[in-house]
């Protein structure tokens, strides 16, 4: 397809007279502009060629991509000389160059010991010089190819995994790489190559469709920023969509709904290209397979599982399955034999059963059911298995509330993944808790369905439980594991939440949760989802201090919850209510500081340890016949822990007033104030025993903590307890303000003074 935004007459590069402009037109009057001028630079000389590779040779120049050039020649003397002349001025014109001097047995012999060349060459264009020379080569190297491409392939396939393992999936990815992601434009330029070896036919009408429309995404991004990028940041998302003109194509959508589009598109394109990879790969292993066995061998079906048998490497149907009537959970039997073999299913397969497979009743047999559960709890080989069914519509048939979850964006810069990825995902890291849980299938249930209210109006935990108990009502559980669902899909930010931005300490607390909960099952449950939820959300969502908060809290409820009896505040550190002030204790992650009893003493240790590059999670307060004692939880901001000995001290002469210290401290506060959406402070009334808390939503930036108990301080409200979580760029600091419920104008007075100091 062609864009519908083009900009011929913009030259993105002045001495080469390079055009801008999206689309397949643009990238080939690029290509003749980049000719053009390089023939200028080769001057008449017999037995030698300049020849292009790369999206030159191809003819698919992106606005801002580099030169693949390779200088051919027969052996003639002076050729250093000679690239010189050619090299000097592409770099002087400030393209980004990839060179090589060879001649034609030069080149092929590398060829034949790098796969990657070997893909390069058949890319081989002749540019200028000695045409005859550069079309010896062109013929040359795609004979060869065709001769051995059979043999090179599980190299090659090796190589193409291992970058997959570094880039991702760009059918998944939310900055996905457009070149080098699993699915992206590298992976069609194999697709190529298989299909010029005449090993299948890889490069199907809908696969270069989609190539055409990620070579426009590329060219839109690379507009949109004036350089070089191919991955697809969040923030050029809209700019791109609206070069490649899919308002014009969405009249409907939304302001800001561009970007959610493109994402999707490509997601979809990204998959087109990735299912015909693996798909070619497959061919060229049963291709060799063949050759091993002979002539005269017989391939060997096994029986995998019911009406399922292994071919070739592959799933594909019993003869005696395949029938006028199919059975309706014959394509969720297959997807969880693939799932649990980690065997691909034949294309021809998934084709036949989105064809004549029939939909499932509601509600569903108890087959199904439990073939749908062997799925999701499979492990390593549910993904792959999911995503072949995704690609040829059965999991629409499944679940209708799919299509809606497909490829949406999430935007919270926490998630990597797209959200049908991510709950996918949730299931796979769901199923190494199953022996914590003493409904296993209820978990991973949950886990496939606790995000579904996303992309709805609403709190999408609290959307999300009718949607979840809807699909559990339809696969056939009673009515009390539908609500258990329902349950646990609306609460499954609740420990979190609640380890992370309340008390623990506080007996209302835990006996707020415990109420919420309800019984251990449903904890252990929830415990589970938590940390499935978080480990396929990317790893800026947990880590060893949040855990050990989720767990501690999970711990306290469930005594509560055995017992019925709310478990005592921890007592003081006896090494802080003894000696001589100040104490200073430093261990691991805890800070721990007792001065003479005072008010700003939480903040000033909080902006000491900000001047220390320590970001503070945790923070409580509290007196002890005359003294004050404050206790951090802290990480490093930069991973570096600070040197303790200069900690400690700073520590000590900003608790006993030092003036320097104290200046620094105001210095480094006014200097570190972060920009974004406006703060905001929302007031809960019953979430503590003694006091109530203030909820800061603002922009992380160092210092915050020190700057808002100043001003809580000097506003003369009483903090015990803070609570900070960081979400990205964002933090939820919650305050404990001791004393009952202020009136309307104390809260608005307070409020302001956060705000001004945010």
């Amino acid at each position: 397809m062609t864009s519908l935004i083009k900009q011929p007459d913009l030259l993105i590069n002045e001495v080469v007279g390079v055009p801008g402009g999206i689309g397949a037109a643009a990238r080939a009057a690029r290509a003749a502009a980049v000719d053009r001028w390089l023939a200028g630079l080769l001057p008449e000389r017999e037995g030698v060629a300049l020849v292009a590779v790369g999206g030159l040779g191809r003819r698919q120049c992106a606005p801002y991509g580099d030169l693949d050039l390779l200088l051919l020649h027969a052996g003639v003397p002076g050729v250093d000389e000679l690239a010189a002349g050619i090299w000097y001025p592409v770099w002087d014109a400030g393209l980004r160059l990839d060179h090589s001097v060879r001649t034609v047995a030069e080149a092929l012999s590398v060829a034949q010991d790098d796969v990657k060349v070997a893909l390069g060459l058949l890319d081989a264009r002749f540019v200028a010089g000695d045409e005859a020379l550069a079309g010896q080569l062109v013929r040359t190297a795609a004979d060869h190819w065709r001769r051995t491409a059979v043999r090179q392939l599980p190299g090659l396939r090796e190589i193409t995994a291992a970058r997959w393992q570094t880039h991702g999936e760009l059918a998944f990815l939310l900055e996905g790489d457009l070149k080098e992601a699993a699915g992206g434009l590298r992976d069609v330029g194999i697709l190529r190559a298989v299909a010029m070896a005449g090993v299948t036919d890889a490069l199907r009408p809908a696969v270069r469709a989609a190539h055409l429309r990620l070579l426009d995404t590329r060219d839109a991004l690379h507009t949109q920023i004036g350089r070089r990028l191919d991955r697809l940041l969040a923030q050029e998302r809209d700019g791109v969509a609206a070069l490649l003109g899919l308002r014009q194509l969405q009249p409907d959508a939304a302001p800001g709904d561009e970007g959610d589009a493109l994402l999707r598109r490509v997601a979809s394109d990204a998959r087109t290209v990735s299912h015909a990879l693996d798909d070619a790969f497959r061919a060229a292993e049963r291709l060799r397979a063949g050759r091993r066995r002979g002539t005269t061998g017989q391939s060997v079906r096994r029986p995998v599982a019911r009406d399922v048998v292994e071919h070739d490497g592959e799933l594909v149907l019993a003869r005696t399955a395949i029938g006028a009537r199919p059975d309706p959970s014959l394509s969720l039997r297959v997807a969880a034999a693939a799932a649990t073999t980690r065997l691909p299913i034949a294309r021809a397969t998934c084709e036949w059963l989105a064809t004549y497979c029939p939909p499932l009743p509601a509600p569903w047999p108890a087959e199904a059911r439990a073939a749908l559960i062997t799925l999701l709890g499979a492990g390593p080989g549910l993904v792959a298995a999911w995503e072949t069914c995704d690609r040829y519509g059965l999991v629409d048939g499944w679940l209708p509330e799919w299509t809606r979850m497909r490829s949406l964006p999430q935007h919270n810069p926490v998630h990597r993944f797209t959200l049908d990825r991510h709950l996918v995902q949730t299931a796979y890291e769901a199923s190494r808790h199953t022996r914590d849980v003493d409904r296993p299938d209820l978990l991973l249930l949950a886990a496939l369905l606790h995000d579904a209210g996303k992309g709805l109006p609403g709190d999408h935990s609290v959307v999300g439980a009718p949607v979840a108990e809807a699909v559990a009502a339809r696969i056939g559980l009673p009515e009390p594991e539908v609500a258990l669902i329902g349950t646990l899909v609306r609460l499954h930010l609740l420990l979190p939440d609640v380890a992370t931005r309340r008390d623990l300490a506080d007996p209302k607390t835990i006996a707020d949760v415990a109420a919420r909960v309800g019984d251990t099952s449903t904890l252990d449950l929830l415990h589970a989802l938590v940390r499935a939820d978080a480990a396929a959300t990317g790893p800026a969502a947990w880590s060893d201090w949040k855990g050990r908060l989720v767990a501690e809290l999970v711990a306290r409820v469930r005594t509560t919850l055995d017992t019925g009896v709310l478990p005592e505040p921890p007592a003081p550190d006896p090494a802080l209510v003894a000696g001589p002030l100040p104490v200073v204790h430093l261990t691991g992650d805890r800070v721990a500081v007792a001065a003479a009893d005072r008010r700003g003493l939480l903040a000033t240790v909080a902006g000491c340890l900000a001047l220390h590059r320590l970001d503070v999670i945790a923070a409580d307060a509290s007196s002890v016949d005359g003294r004050a004692l404050v206790e951090f939880r802290v990480q490093p901001r930069y991973g570096l822990a600070p040197d303790p000995i200069a900690l400690s001290a700073d520590l000590r002469r900003a608790v006993t007033g030092d003036v320097s210290v104290i200046q620094r401290l105001r210095g480094r506060a006014l200097a570190a104030r972060a920009e974004g959406a406006a703060p905001r402070v929302v007031w809960h009334r019953e979430a503590a025993t003694d006091a109530v808390v203030l909820e800061l939503r603002a922009a992380d930036a160092a210092g915050l903590l020190y700057r808002v108990a100043g001003a809580l301080d000097e506003a003369g409200a009483h903090v015990r307890a803070a609570r900070i979580s960081t979400l990205g760029a964002d933090v939820v600091d919650a305050f404990y303000l001791v004393g009952g419920w202020p009136g309307e104008d104390e809260r608005a007075r307070v409020e302001a003074a956060v705000l001004a100091a945010v």
